[in-house]
């Protein structure tokens, strides 16, 4: 029976399953990692002396030859983790005070100001919530529109306090659901903590001062961003 592979190219440098696939098909996490051997003490070479005049008087010999054979089967050798978790770059167009246009998720079409990039390379924005409803929120540089128009906002007053570790999630500890449980019904929504809702209001205002020196940029901020027919967006200059 001749051997078919079990991967194969849809196109020139495009194959039918991912590095991960074809691990997954063939099994591979079944096979054991070969174990760390201590590495035993070099050898130095070793010198013979030879008899006869024609012979050059000495011969060396290798302290470690060839085999003859080769192994009947191939030694799996576990693959090295090259991959690191590092910052992404941030556009040459994003500085602090930018007006970005968000593209994706609940608040998509709106306009908000860049304040920081965050250590996990999410970028840091706010609407700010007394204009357009936006809050403080994370978003990736990806799904953003960077326009021309800027905040002349002092980023010194932004609190530090606005980390990654700000939009952590408190994880809820597993309870049995019980048959009474089940049956009333949808739970009551939890109420912003306190100090989130005031470090929104400083942020915010901090915001606002810049925005109202400057004429019609609170309008410009509260208008939903759209398309009106036969506009291309990449014909536009934001």
């Amino acid at each position: 029976m001749v051997h078919k592979p079990r991967n194969s190219l849809l196109t020139v440098g495009v194959s039918k399953y991912s590095r991960s696939q074809v691990f997954a098909k063939r099994a591979l996490y079944k096979r054991k990692p070969a174990g760390t051997v201590a590495a035993a003490p070099a050898v130095a070479n070793k010198t013979v002396e030879v008899k006869g005049a024609k012979n050059g008087g000495s011969r060396v010999i290798a302290a470690s030859k060839a085999p003859r054979f080769y192994a009947a089967e191939d030694v799996a050798v576990p693959k090295k983790h090259r991959k690191h978790a590092g910052v992404a770059k941030l556009r040459s167009t994003i500085v602090p005070g930018t007006v970005l246009i968000l593209l994706a998720g609940r608040y998509r079409g709106k306009r908000v100001v860049f304040l920081k990039q965050l250590e996990s390379g999410l970028l840091l924005v706010s609407g700010p919530f007394k204009i357009n409803g936006v809050p403080l929120k994370r978003v990736n540089q990806a799904y953003v529109i960077a326009t021309s128009t800027k905040v002349d906002i002092d980023a010194s007053k932004i609190d530090a306090q606005l980390n990654d570790a700000y939009f952590a999630r408190p994880k809820a500890a597993k309870k049995a659901v019980t048959e009474a449980a089940f049956f009333e019904g949808e739970k009551k929504k939890e109420p912003l903590a306190e100090n989130k809702v005031a470090l929104q209001k400083s942020t915010d205002k901090v915001i606002l001062e810049a925005i109202n020196k400057v004429e019609y940029l609170r309008q410009y901020l509260s208008a939903k961003f759209s398309l009106s027919k036969g506009q291309a967006p990449h014909a536009l200059k934001f």
